[in-house]
């Protein structure tokens, strides 16, 4: 069972995204009709400038429903089981994962940083992962031989740790990802999360900076830590 690194890739965005929630933001403040407005959008006739800029007022004033016009979708690999159990409890999101039950043929793992410095917990941790390998091998076979045949894998899986890794799409729109940036990119939150999170704003800073210039941990906008004092990190104040 080796080692995997994460990698995070954007595969798609909704195509012409700044213009698109400029005419929803227009819509709700404008006279006219959005699709009237839409050609000047795409041939310039309004310019991106002008675009970003009235999108980031109206952002910065807490309107921020029309953003939910616009999605990204990710491919995400070399995250954990454990991790993946975190993501998906982002509920307005659409994921696939990949199966335990029909990706048999290698079962990769993700060592977290504190074990792998610490060479006698880095020893022990490879030391059991090659023993959960060998022990998911066994049981496959064992149950291929008492009939179970195809079906095998879906029962031996059950030996698999939290380490196993695993690959997802996700597709969030940007209201969601920045409620999941505000959560996932604060250091309170576990470290494999928070960094597939910071990967992923970089890439939806380079796609659409308008949007997401400011995402981030929650204290990056409010200039304050919301947490009590008992859980800040220590880099903003609190409320308090």
């Amino acid at each position: 069972m080796p080692q995997k690194d994460l990698r995070v890739e954007l595969l798609s965005s909704t195509p012409n995204a700044l213009s698109l929630i400029y005419a929803a933001f227009r819509q709700c403040y404008h006279a006219g009709f959005a699709a009237d407005m839409w050609p000047k959008l795409l041939d310039g006739e309004i310019d991106r400038q002008t675009q970003a800029d009235f999108v980031g007022k109206v952002l910065e004033s807490g309107h921020d429903s029309p953003i939910e016009h616009v999605s990204f979708t990710f491919a995400v690999e070399g995250i954990s089981r454990a991790c993946s159990h975190q993501i998906v409890r982002h509920r307005i999101a659409s994921y696939s994962q990949q199966s335990q039950r029909y990706v048999t043929d290698t079962m990769d793992y993700i060592m977290p940083p504190a074990i792998a410095k610490i060479p006698e917990a880095r020893e022990r941790f490879e030391r059991f992962m090659d023993e959960v390998g060998s022990a998911y091998g066994d049981l496959k076979d064992i149950l291929v031989a008492h009939g179970r045949k195809t079906k095998a894998n879906e029962d031996a899986r059950f030996v698999l740790p939290q380490a196993a890794e695993t690959k997802v799409v996700m597709t969030m729109n940007c209201r969601s990802l920045h409620h999941f940036f505000n959560l996932r990119c604060c250091m309170r939150a576990q470290w494999e999360v928070r960094r597939m999170a910071d990967l992923m704003l970089d890439l939806c800073k380079q796609e659409l900076p308008a949007i997401f210039r400011t995402g981030g941990a929650r204290c990056e906008q409010l200039g304050y830590c919301p947490e009590s004092p008992k859980f800040a990190c220590g880099k903003y104040p609190t409320r308090e």
